[in-house]
């Protein structure tokens, strides 16, 4: 298939610049992937269309404030520095803005208690940064760090936690697992109750995630790669459910990598930990995944292309159209779709 094919026009004033003051009164559409039918609701009927029985699957991932600020030595000019992912103790694979100014042995001083050095650069531009610090990084970063927004919001996040799941806890992550931000407490309690149970993993985000595919024709993409971890735990709540029957609902299409990453070919996985490039696009059969909660994805996005690949691409796109007539509210701070 061609990426040209997963285009389609949204008015800017519908790309969410904030998030809502509650989480669960966002917009929720309902779309049958074997049939197209479309039904509009709030998030906080999610409860109407989940059943007892169901196990809904969310990443616990937590995301680092990986947006940190620095400068050359006797230099004014800003360096922007956006961590993406550790690759070994103090060394981080980043992006840099302006990249001219970080070449290979380039020093940046982000504070008197955090310094970076260049230690090499990748074919795709990205930087392998090593950091010296007093203390402990993850404290520094908080108190350092701003949340790595995407590009499209250029509003100011007030509140940091308004950009983590109220499940979060595994630090790692360069973007929030979005369809994740419109649960509350409450809301999983009330879940809980009805007899639904809730199975956690994690997978850290990269940003590339959210960019468009270059390539003409989509076979020809190279996807990122991004770890993962399953605990026995959650092999054993997905695995009794897979052989009673029961329906897998993946918050999030990290969530549905992961467990397609590591499902075999009836739909039971296993304890595992490890690194993932799967590109799931239209041809794909899903193994473990019954149903999935989502939030509506940029144009040409691999994101796009799977969720075109569990319902069709078709019915979601006539989704999408009827969104926009609607005025939903798109990507990271908007609206949600919950295909069954």
């Amino acid at each position: 298939m061609k990426t040209e094919e997963f285009n389609y026009h949204l008015p800017e004033d519908l790309i969410a610049q904030y998030p809502l003051d509650n989480r669960t009164e966002s917009r929720l559409l309902i779309l049958g992937r074997k049939d197209g039918s479309i039904e509009h609701k709030h998030f906080y009927d999610i409860v109407d269309y989940l059943k007892k029985g169901d196990v809904l699957v969310l990443n616990d991932t937590k995301v680092i404030p990986a947006r940190i600020f620095g400068h050359r030595q006797n230099k004014e000019e800003k360096i922007e520095i956006l961590l993406l992912k550790q690759k070994e103790d103090d060394v981080w694979e980043c992006l840099t803005k302006p990249g001219k100014k970080t070449k290979t042995g380039s020093e940046i001083i982000i504070s008197d208690k955090l310094k970076a050095k260049v230690v090499s650069v990748s074919e795709e531009g990205n930087r392998f940064i090593k950091f010296d610090y007093d203390g402990i990084f993850n404290e520094i970063l908080d108190e350092l760090g701003e949340m790595p927004l995407p590009p499209y919001i250029k509003a100011k996040l007030e509140d940091k936690d308004r950009y983590q799941t109220v499940y979060s806890k595994e630090q790692g992550s360069a973007a929030a697992p979005t369809a994740g931000l419109h649960f509350t407490e409450e809301l999983l309690n009330e879940i809980k109750a009805m007899g639904i149970e809730i199975a956690y993993l994690t997978l850290h985000i990269g940003l590339g995630t959210f960019r468009p595919v270059k390539v003409e024709d989509i076979e020809n993409h190279h996807m990122h790669s991004e770890y993962y971890t399953v605990s026995k735990e959650t092999v054993n709540i997905i695995n009794r459910a897979k052989s009673e029957g029961r329906r897998i609902v993946a918050v999030g299409t990290t969530s549905v990598r992961t467990l397609e990453s590591i499902s075999d070919d009836e739909g039971f996985i296993s304890e595992k930990s490890g690194w993932t490039d799967i590109f799931i696009h239209p041809g794909y059969e899903f193994k473990c995944v019954d149903g999935l909660i989502t939030n509506f994805h940029l144009p040409e996005s691999t994101l796009l292309m799977l969720v075109s690949a569990f319902a069709t691409k078709d019915i979601i796109f006539k989704a999408y159209e009827e969104a926009i007539e609607e005025k939903y509210r798109f990507f990271s701070f908007g609206d949600a779709m919950f295909i069954q």
